[in-house]
Order: C-alpha cells, then structure tokens, then sequence
C-alpha cells in the first residue's frame, strides 16, 4: 500500500513538473533546435526590463516580483511572444516564481549575465582590469541561478562593448575569454548545455568582422560564440523598405552564418506609431538564415520605445505599437518559421584566421587571455553558496492589476494560459484591447480567440507522456 501512494504521488508530482515545462532549446548550426521535437525554435519576443536601469538593485530586478511577471506574462502571451531577453538580474535574488510563469506559458527567456554596475561587467576602455575572479564569480551566479530553468534559452556574455574600431582593438580577445569560462562553467556545473553568445551594435563598418571573430572555431577551446546577436534600428517607419533598411545586405552577410544570428533588439522610433512593417521582412523567406528577433522593448522607458505603459501602482496601458506588434505577429506562418533546414543545422565554423577580417584596425588576435588567477578554481569546484532556482507549481493564473487597452478600455478577465504539452508560446490571432480601441479596430487579425487544438492531439500527447512517467516511476519503485 505504501508503495501505490508513493507511486501516485510520485506519478501526480511528475507529471506536473513535465507537462509545464518547455523543452531546452540546442544550437545545430545556424539554428535553434527544440531538443525533443526537432522544430526550429525562431525567436518571437521583446526585450524585458521594467523600470529600465532603474528597475535593478536594492533588492530587486525585473524576475524578482512574481505579481509583475504574472501580468506582463499573460500580456507577452497574448501578444504572441515566445522569448524575453532580460538585461540585469542579481544572482543573489529568487527567481523561481517569475521563471516558472514565463515557463508556464511557453516563453523562454535570454539572459544577460553583465549589469550596468562598476565591477559587473567588461569595461571597454581597458577590459584587462575588469577580468579577474570577482566578476567572473558573479557571471558564473547568474549562470547558477538560471541554470535549473528549462526555459532558459542562453546567456548573453557581453552587448555591445565594441562601438567603433578603437573598441575593437582589444576588447574581441576579452569577450571570447569571458564565453570561454562560461561555457567551462557550464560544461562543468549544468545538466545540459546553454548557449552562450554575444549582442553587438549594429555598426555596419565593425559588424561583419565583430561576427566573423566570434563564429570562428579557435582550437576548439570553447571561446567561440554559440550565437551572434544584433541590436538593429535600420528599418524607420513603413514606408521603409528591405532595401533602403539594408536588410538586403543583412541577409547576404548572414546567409552562410556558422551559428545561430538574430535580432537582440529591433524596432526603429523615428516614426510613432511604429507600425513593424519589418516583422514580415525579418520572419520571410529572404531573412530565412537569422533566428527572429527581439522588439525593443516591452515597457515605456525614456528612451520611448514601449509597447505598455507601467504605471507606479502596476496598472499597465497598451499603447499603439502592441496593437501594431500583435498584428504584424498574428500575419506570420508559424510553419514556415518553425521548419528546420537540413543543410543550414550542418554548417560547420571556419577555422580562425586573420583573413577573415577585413578592417585593418580590427583585432586579428585569436589568442585568448588565459584565466585570471582563482578563476579555474571557480570553475572546477563552483562558486560559493550559490542561489540554484528551480521550477515551481504556478497556481495563480488570474492579473491583480488593472490593465486598459489603448483606448482607455479595461481587459476584463486577464489571466495566463497554462500550456499542457511543452508547448513554447506562438502568435495565435488574439486581439488584446477591446474592439472598441480605434488601433486594434484598424489592424484586422484573422482571429479574436486562440488557435484550437485538436482533442485527438491533446489525448495523444498526454497518454504518451503519461506512460512515459509511469515507466520512469516504475524504475524508481
């Protein structure tokens, strides 16, 4: 008897751990992968970082409030997101509430592991003094407290710390460095693999040789990035085109890519509203070989790129540019973007050599600075009393918060759509603000309710994996 109450609580415990959780995402190529399904995984999202710069420190930072992620969760849900990139997280906070939310509805989340604070993260005028033990214990407590999420997609090791050719004299060797003993930490100290890259400016006389030096394979000494991303303003206003907004030229550059390359944050403000004629652009057939992209950003911050607004009590406002978004977003086929191609998930890296720079200014210094002192004793035995998350059961699916639509109108019932079948998120037709806003009115969307599923694929994929755990108890029993 003891051993059947086991079982089920075994089974029940299980079951629910698994059925809500996505699955890991893997590097193949110039693509993204879903470890279990084979699809390619193309990113769909925004930029995250409520409060801005401001947002981070004294306690907090954006995945450290389990009520603010439930809300702006189910608003990245109905927008169709399926990724956040977050800027500045502190290792020594608890994030499981906020990642098993965003887990929960099916996003993955991208995170950097610098912060804008003196000692956490490379300076660029002299990165040699900033390379030493303490700040690499601090990247590797990202890397611990993330690591346990299933959503984590990857980490961003560095963004955009090279800005013109004088900063792309020294920095390249530092920055592999710094993916290095990231990727060593994590070889070491993770259950599997997360990819580990860089986010540049998009300066078009360093950028073909910034991505060059950081896809290229070096002795096979773990430097290289796994990905390549890039924060690109280019494409103003609809009236742009993939011409004028030299996308053309992108996807020339990009076309043989060696690793995964996507947009880390995208979306020009010189013309208000944005309208994102691009999003059409950048998930077609001619962007095929980059992995989506990041709209920057989520909230309204100074820099006016908001797609909500956030007020100081949280209640949030849709402004014109998510209605925009969602409709660019509910226009995509989410077949053509899932397909993988074989012979772009083989494409393996060049060897690094000086000739794969073209800017004579431009470091052609492929040997990378040897570990600071105490650091390979970080990576061997870990770091100290890290903060490890994990995956928690998500009960509240219902906001607190009041949230309007763009004209004012209140979103009656807002709440989280727990997905059941490791499912990641996908843009599905929903219309946020109520019919009566006049910028959802304008932007016709083919649906105002979520794709169904068919019941025969629900009941299949849930005995699959029920007998899958079963079989996995029965092990344990």
């Amino acid at each position: 008897m003891a051993s059947v109450i086991r079982f089920s609580a075994l089974l029940v415990g299980l079951f629910a751990a698994i059925a809500s959780a996505v699955h890991p995402v893997d590097v193949r190529g110039q693509e993204f992968v879903d470890t279990v399904t084979n699809k390619r995984v193309m990113i769909i999202g925004a930029d995250y970082q409520p409060g801005g710069q401001a947002g981070y420190g004294d306690g907090k930072d954006a995945l450290s409030d389990g009520a603010v992620c439930l809300r702006d969760a189910a608003l990245l849900q109905r927008l169709g997101a399926n990724t956040i990139r977050v800027y500045n997280v502190d290792p020594t906070l608890n994030h499981d509430e906020c990642a098993s939310i965003f887990n929960a509805v099916g996003i993955y989340m991208i995170i950097d592991v610098n912060s804008p604070f003196g000692g956490e993260s490379l300076n660029r005028d002299e990165p040699w003094t900033s390379y030493h033990k303490e700040y690499l214990a601090r990247i590797f407590g990202v890397v611990e407290n993330f690591k346990g999420y299933p959503n984590t997609m990857a980490f961003f090791a560095a963004n955009e710390v090279m800005n013109d050719l004088k900063t792309a004299q020294e920095n390249p060797k530092y920055i592999r460095a710094v993916q290095r003993d990231l990727k060593n930490y994590i070889k070491k100290h993770s259950d599997r693999p997360i990819p580990v890259g860089y986010s540049a400016a998009d300066v078009r006389e360093i950028l073909e040789d910034t991505w060059a030096y950081f896809q290229c394979d070096h002795d096979d000494d773990q430097s290289r990035s796994d990905f390549f991303g890039l924060n690109s303003y280019s494409w103003c206003g609809n009236q742009a085109t993939f011409n004028t907004a030299g996308y053309d030229v992108l996807a020339k550059m990009f076309k043989e890519s060696a690793i995964p390359v996507f947009f880390s944050e995208y979306g020009c403000n010189e013309i208000m509203p944005r309208g994102f004629n691009e999003v059409q652009a950048l998930y077609g057939k001619e962007m095929s070989a980059l992995s989506g992209g990041l709209v920057y950003e989520y909230s309204q911050e100074e820099s006016n790129y908001g797609l909500v607004e956030i007020e100081k009590n949280g209640t949030v406002t849709l402004r014109p540019d998510f209605d925009n978004l969602q409709a660019q977003f509910n226009k995509l086929d989410i077949a053509l973007v899932q397909s993988a191609d074989p012979s772009s998930t083989s494409i393996k890296a060049p060897k690094c050599d000086a000739k794969l720079i073209s800017a004579k200014e431009f470091s052609k210094n492929f040997t990378i600075p040897a570990e600071p002192p105490g650091a390979k004793d970080l990576i061997n035995n870990g770091i100290k009393n890290p903060k490890r998350g994990k995956i928690i059961n998500v009960s509240e699916t219902k906001v607190a918060m009041a949230v309007y639509g763009t004209s004012g109108e209140a979103i009656k019932d807002l709440s989280i759509r727990k997905l059941t079948n490791d499912d990641s998120n996908t843009p599905n037709g929903e219309t946020t603000s109520p019919p009566e806003s006049p910028a959802a009115a304008g932007q016709a969307a083919p649906s105002s309710s979520p794709k169904p599923e068919s019941a025969a694929s629900k009941l299949t994929g849930g005995w699959t994996l029920l007998f899958a755990v079963f079989a996995a108890v029965l092990t344990v029993l």
